[in-house]
């Protein structure tokens, strides 16, 4: 039986990532934006695999799809993939240290931009900014602060 409180902050913090990644940025900054619900994602899977898995990675990626115009079932792809990744490392990843878990974000968001470029690319879309690729630089950089807000809340409502 699944905890209401896990629910209820696994929803609070998917759905926030979902407002972060629809936020209106300046055309000059878009490039730059973390792939937050990847990075939510990422972390519930690492504490609370029984929870957050590979199902709602694809989930997540539909509903990217839908929010962002594009076809449907590009992000269920890409987030399945490195979600799986992720769950394959899931014991490993917990015991790293935030440089070294910065390190594998910059890693699973560069195969995720990598995946979506080459859907892209077979649709003949291909992003010819060499900033695409600085999502995965970003994401790493908010990693830390991304882990300690979640990790502390996770302690202070008891979710897992």
């Amino acid at each position: 039986m699944a905890n209401s409180n896990t629910i209820f902050m696994i929803a609070l913090t998917f759905l926030l990532a979902l407002m972060l990644t629809m936020l209106p940025m300046p055309a000059w900054t878009v490039w730059l934006r973390p792939a937050w619900v990847l990075l939510i994602i990422i972390y519930w899977t690492m504490e609370t695999p029984y929870y957050v898995n590979v199902g709602l990675a694809w989930f997540s990626g539909i509903i990217l799809d839908v929010l962002n115009g594009t076809l449907l079932g590009e992000h269920a792809l890409a987030m399945t993939i490195v979600i799986y990744l992720v769950a394959r490392m899931q014991s490993r990843l917990r015991m790293f240290s935030l440089l070294q878990q910065g390190l594998m974000i910059f890693l699973f968001t560069l195969i995720y931009q990598f995946i979506l470029y080459c859907v892209q690319g077979f649709q003949g879309e291909v992003p010819r900014n060499y900033l695409y690729w600085s999502a995965s630089a970003t994401s790493m950089i908010v990693w830390p602060w991304v882990y300690s807000v979640l990790q502390s809340y996770r302690r202070r409502f008891k979710v897992g």
